[in-house]
């Protein structure tokens, strides 16, 4: 799991674009991008540095890392088994990602961002197919339920995250019960059903070089 020692919205800043990493506080004019719409530091109102292809792929690919909270060692396997598998190598990418168990339960809506998600898993706080998973990283499977475990369902935590996700889509590949707080898994996701804003494209291009 990604630790940040600073600010993450400071992370959004640095990008430009809102990476949800605060949950509701993104969806309120509390949020530093509203706020502040230029990068941190002592010399980020000054003019924006024009960026060569190398400096655009980096980008994309640390907007990315933030968004799903991943360190760069393991985002490294993401792109070795991405290149491995069949298909277009992007939409493999974030299909791994999207499969992940934290970004599922976020997804789901038992979680207000990702950072949260992370939380309940390594506490133990969900279930898949029955067993106690702790590991974020634990890549779901078609057919697989993902549920909160029975002495977790009255955590202050979790309702307020499924009572302020009401108003979040719930993507088509997956399935969820509000009243039972469980979900499944019921396609792998094709690209145009992930909202993740990035050119995965020049990330590849990126560890391509």
């Amino acid at each position: 799991m990604a630790i940040h020692g600073q600010s993450v919205c400071r992370l959004c800043r640095r990008e430009g674009v809102k990476l949800y990493l605060k949950g509701d506080r993104c969806y309120s004019r509390k949020c530093a991008i509203e706020r502040r719409q230029y990068p941190p530091g002592q010399h980020g109102q000054g003019r924006p540095a024009k960026l060569k292809p190398y400096g655009i792929q980096l980008r994309e690919k640390q907007k990315l890392r933030r968004i799903y909270g991943i360190r760069e060692r393991q985002f490294r396997i993401y792109i070795a088994e991405a290149l491995r598998r069949k298909g277009v190598t992007g939409e493999n990418l974030m299909q791994l990602l999207e499969m992940r168990l934290d970004d599922v339960v976020y997804r789901l809506g038992l979680a207000s961002s990702r950072r949260q998600a992370r939380q309940f898993v390594c506490h133990g706080h969900l279930l898949v197919n029955g067993r106690r998973v702790t590991i974020p990283s634990f890549q779901t499977r078609v057919g697989n339920v993902i549920e909160v475990a029975s002495g977790s369902k009255q955590m202050p935590a979790i309702v307020s995250a499924v009572d302020s996700a009401g108003g979040r889509a719930l993507p088509p590949w997956l399935t969820f019960d509000a009243s039972a707080l469980k979900g499944q898994v019921l396609s792998a996701p094709a690209r145009d059903e992930i909202d993740t804003d990035v050119q995965e494209s020049l990330i590849v291009e990126f560890y391509s070089r």
